[in-house]
């Protein structure tokens, strides 16, 4: 079709007056500008949003959709797909949502910056195909380029852009311009059966990146009215109206034109329900009254930010005291005279119905009614609703201002002046997203009693080791809300990082009291058990936390480390092999899984894992640690000392680097070196057990004369011997060496005597017999110097 002959389709819909004025010619004729548009469009949207680039995740949702999802972290593979259109996903079917992480974690791995990047570029683009589907409808350039920007910057919109776990608003807003799209390319065309089902198509894969848009078939009747004007004259799906029938009629059709449409949004309000499974579930004292009150207020609220955006924040606390009667009255008259000017002036102003319905339409999924968690209202809902309210601003401006002398002059500076405020506000607001304290802190700021920024925050400052300050503002989150779960198990985590394990545990018990099914509370009070060597209680939560959540690595890994524990390696090498297959990058199991193999004496399979760790993180100092402990117990002495150094090089405060590397060197024969590292490693592990025991050994019984220190021996071996609780064997005949050292062969012979009774009674006759040999050098007053062995 020729450019002019699609100039004259545009036109049989769009009648000669709209808004009570001429179309301008001009208007129609700025097809050289629209290119220039969409560039500034991404221009100002990146200009805004391009700071993302550099942030991290944040610490609310991003774990469940992003780097603690194994499905997402599984990349982007055939069965990966299917499990996304199989399973529900964060209390959500969105499959596509989904899959587009799965592309990104391909690409990007856990680089937070690229999932940013995806999320402003699909942003951008429903900025452009906004624009461009305005201008379509409308034929106005401006109106619609304006609408645009106000679409792309304005602050309520950060929300959605700069939390990437919000993927699902700026993937499927994408979805729902394709739709608007291809329902106008539809309604321009001949009655068409594959327009239709392309329409119907992106519906559908709009509604499988994010549900809630089951309101675009109202959103396509309210564009029937305007500016498609399909109520009356025109076209009606190809075939011409003439003025006997009825509107009525007109109406009926427009609704059975829909209705494979309204039933892809039954089918899937039915599925959101099912997902959203025990979510939806109104907080005490949230009766339906209540929740239509706090209905009322949020969408007077969303008026309010749109206007006025200041003191927003991801989090709104949901609280009966503010629901106070006069709010909602205010609230509700204020709802109530906007529907009865957009009514009382649908006939000139048409916009302004269609704009208003459009906004409380769209809203009605995300407005509260059927509550969703413990918020009052949420800045992302408004990410498509709010665009009816723009274009009824729009053109009512426009309108308003027909009779001024130069309306040009004054619509493009005051459309200046807002373009300014809004990239000011809106680069602010995006700021606080750039890491979790800034957002959380901004949160506290701009809220009162926000129990979940509290916590959000204490999490945040616990992950940066700021434990003190975690603790208390976890406390003030247990205060307001001792019901939060998240809030309790966060407290406990940072009381365990105190050393307060007792207290811990009483804060993770209460959490499952709140919440049986918490697995994260069953994983964290097993590692609190475990601390307190309650190993088979851990065994027993760590098992519920897997119960609840199979794919739970974490809590597979430290299932592994008690069961070894324990002694049942078989056990605990099978519950590492799940962890790997469930993430192959899990470098901790790969590590966990050598311990286990080389208790087994699996010696060489032990250094493929240690080995696999390494290829997952080379700077993983503890990985060089064991792989170096591998290859010594091979006899490679030389690569496992190059290991230990390596370890010691990424962290030289590691105490087993330096006790390992001293024994690496004692058996090359480098006795001062050793006694240097064994140093090192007590400076680090005070209550070291065993490098007290050795190092004690070395300095009694080297043979190089000026190494020896008898004092220093006693001392150790004294601090090890009470450390054992006096009933080991090995560490008794180390005493025996150092006070033979400093002459105190009496002292030597007491202990001596002891250790071999031990050895005795454990009936190990060879190492009672080799102490005897130390028993005899003692009686005849000889120290045990190693050349005497």
């Amino acid at each position: 079709m020729s450019r002019r002959s699609k100039k004259k389709a545009i036109l049989v819909n769009t009648p000669a007056t709209q808004s009570g004025s001429p179309i301008p010619p001009a208007e129609l004729r700025d097809y050289w500008m629209v290119p220039g548009v969409c560039i500034f469009l991404a221009a100002i949207t990146f200009a805004v949003f391009g700071q993302t680039f550099h942030y991290g995740f944040v610490n609310i949702d991003d774990d469940i959709y992003v780097y603690e999802n194994a499905g997402v972290r599984g990349g982007l593979t055939l069965n990966g797909i299917a499990a996304m259109f199989m399973h529900v996903e964060c209390n959500f079917y969105h499959p596509f949502t989904m899959i587009s992480l799965m592309v990104d974690y391909q690409l990007h791995g856990l680089q937070p910056g690229g999932y940013h990047v995806t999320n402003v570029l699909l942003h951008t683009l429903s900025v452009i195909l906004l624009f461009l589907i305005l201008r379509e409808m409308t034929s106005f350039l401006w109106r619609s380029a304006f609408v645009a920007v106000l679409f792309a910057i304005h602050p309520l919109r950060v929300e959605s852009v700069a939390w990437v776990a919000e993927r699902k608003d700026v993937l499927g807003g994408v979805g729902f311009m394709l739709t608007l799209w291809a329902y106008i390319r539809y309604v321009r065309a001949a009655r068409s059966t594959i327009r239709y089902l392309v329409v119907v198509v992106f519906f559908a894969l709009g509604l499988m990146c994010k549900p809630s848009f089951v309101t675009l078939p109202f959103v396509l009747l309210l564009l029937d009215y305007w500016p498609l004007h399909r109520f009356g004259g025109g076209t009606v799906a190809g075939g011409k109206l003439a003025g006997q029938e009825s509107r009525l009629l007109v109406f009926a059709h427009l609704i059975m034109e829909k209705v494979p449409l309204f039933m892809l949004s039954a089918a899937a309000s039915m599925m959101a329900v099912i997902a959203e499974g025990e979510a939806i579930n109104p907080l005490p004292g949230m009766s339906f009254l209540v929740r239509m009150g706090n209905s009322i207020i949020s969408y007077a609220t969303y008026l309010r930010q749109m206007v006025y955006p200041a003191d927003l924040a991801p989090f709104y606390p949901f609280s009966v005291k503010d629901l106070l009667g006069w709010k909602i009255i205010l609230a509700l008259t204020l709802l109530v005279v906007i529907s009865a000017v957009a009514v009382a002036t649908r006939r000139k102003r048409p916009y302004l119905l269609v704009g208003w319905l459009w906004y409380l339409g769209m809203l009605v999924p995300m407005i509260g009614i059927i509550q969703v968690g413990s918020f009052a209202h949420a800045d992302r809902f408004t990410y498509l609703p709010m665009i009816g309210l723009f274009v009824a601003l729009t053109w009512a401006a426009v309108d308003l201002c027909a009779g001024f002398r130069h309306r040009r002059l004054i619509l493009g500076g005051f459309s200046a002046f807002i373009l300014v405020v809004l990239i000011f506000c809106a680069r602010t607001q995006t700021a606080y997203w750039r890491n979790n304290e800034s957002l959380w802190t901004h949160t506290l700021a701009c809220t009162s009693d926000n129990y979940f920024a509290h916590n959000n925050l204490g999490y945040a400052l616990l992950q940066n080791g700021d434990v003190d300050e975690a603790v208390i503002q976890c406390q003030e989150a247990v205060q307001i809300n001792p019901n939060d779960a998240m809030a309790q198990i966060n407290l406990g985590d940072g009381l365990v990082q105190m050393g307060k394990v007792d207290e811990a545990i009483l804060h993770y018990q209460k959490a499952l009291e709140i919440s049986p099914t918490l697995a994260k509370a069953c994983y964290d009070l097993g590692i609190a058990l475990f601390q307190k060597g309650n190993v088979d209680n851990a065994i027993v939560y760590y098992q519920k936390a897997l119960a609840i959540r199979p794919d739970y690595t974490e809590a597979r890994n430290n299932l592994g480390v008690a069961l070894l524990r324990n002694g049942k390696v078989d056990e605990a090498i099978a519950q590492y092999q799940k962890a790997i297959q469930i993430n192959p990058d899990y470098a901790e199991a790969h590590i966990n899984f050598g311990i286990a193999l080389l208790q087994k004496g699996n010696v060489d399979e032990a250094i493929t894992q240690y080995q696999k760790a390494l290829q997952i993180n080379p700077d993983y100092a503890e990985a060089h640690v064991n792989l170096g402990n591998a290859l010594f117990k091979k006899g490679n002495v030389d690569e496992a000392m190059a290991h230990y150094q390596m370890a010691l090089k990424l962290n030289p405060n590691i105490a087993e680097a330096h006790s390992d590397l001293g024994n690496a060197l004692l058996q090359d024969g480098d006795v001062e070196g050793a006694i240097a590292h064994y140093q090192r490693a007590l400076r680090i592990k005070p209550d070291y057990l065993q490098v007290q025991n050795v190092l004690a050994w070395v300095l009694a019984t080297t043979p190089q004369a000026s190494l020896r220190d008898g004092n220093q021996a006693v001392k150790l071996a004294l601090q090890a011997n009470q450390l054992a609780g006096g009933e080991n064997p090995t560490i008794l005949c180390t005493l025996a060496a150092a006070y033979a050292e400093v002459g105190r062969f009496n002292d030597a012979m007491r202990s001596a005597q002891k250790a071999m009774e031990l050895e005795q009674a454990a009936g190990r006759t060879d190492l009672a017999e080799q102490i005897n040999g130390e028993l005899r050098l003692y009686e005849a007053g000889i120290p045990l110097h190693q050349e005497n062995n």
